[in-house]
């Protein structure tokens, strides 16, 4: 995909073509499907573990959400819990401004990759032809989430909200000083609504577990913190514009984007 910046979706296209093109090759994708979601609730799991281990019930539990294989590892044990009334927790997916694709797409059928090679899906989607801007976040440039996130998305079991890369930034860096942990960009996401949430607890005065994914370090990131330190970070918000013409490559069908 020359003359673009790429993205997980354009990723996968390449990952496909090689796979199919070359003899004892198999390729699986690494995130949005069920199996992979399945896999990764292992992390929920272990959670889970711990906080019943040591009598703590987190009241809301927010992940950052790029395909949302780590969202979905995360929550899914505790969705169950939500699901049987068994408890009631607040679920919160934190993604890029700039690749919106809960809090700005459709839900609709779209291809998972930008090649148009696997099977439709039926997701929030920016169209497999958006091209996210270029970002430090690299997990998270993905057009569209996956189908299980869209589901109880749509159901108004989870909540969406976007930030921009600056501000998950300034998180990231107040997380490292406080904590000692430098956290990946996309981890940071979760970062910067979990300190959001608890500065609203400050000012109601309400008392409140909040769980985060904490999903990986930011030692192979120290250009993208660099460039946040020297100020030539940027934030950048696709227009309605910039949508549309991932929406158009949406394919159509009766009852799909008609």
């Amino acid at each position: 995909f020359p003359g673009t910046t790429g993205s997980l979706g354009c990723a996968i296209s390449e990952a496909v073509e090689a796979a199919t093109s070359q003899q004892g090759y198999r390729y699986v994708l690494g995130s949005v499907l069920s199996q992979v979601l399945l896999h990764q609730t292992i992390i929920g799991l272990e959670t889970m573990t711990a906080m019943d281990k040591y009598g703590i019930v987190p009241d809301v539990i927010i992940g950052c959400a790029g395909g949302g294989s780590n969202l979905g590892g995360l929550i899914s044990p505790f969705m169950g819990r939500k699901l049987r009334g068994e408890q009631d927790y607040r679920f919160i997916a934190v993604e890029p401004a700039s690749c919106p694709s809960l809090t700005r797409g459709k839900y609709v059928y779209d291809f998972c990759d930008t090649g148009h090679v696997c099977p439709l899906a039926k997701m929030y989607t920016l169209g497999s032809e958006f091209i996210p801007s270029a970002n430090h976040a690299g997990g998270l440039r993905y057009h569209g989430m996956s189908s299980i996130l869209s589901q109880l998305y749509d159901d108004k079991l989870i909540e969406a909200r976007s930030v921009e890369q600056t501000a998950v930034f300034k998180a990231a860096q107040d997380f490292a000083r406080v904590e000692g942990i430098l956290p990946a960009p996309e981890s940071s996401h979760a970062i910067k609504v979990a300190i959001d949430e608890a500065m609203k607890c400050k000012e109601t005065g309400e008392e409140k577990t909040i769980l985060f994914g904490l999903t990986g370090t930011g030692y192979f990131d120290m250009y993208a913190y660099k460039a946040y330190n020297d100020g030539t970070m940027g934030d950048y918000i696709p227009s309605d514009e910039d949508l549309k013409r991932g929406f158009d490559a949406i394919p159509r069908f009766p009852g799909n984007m008609e």
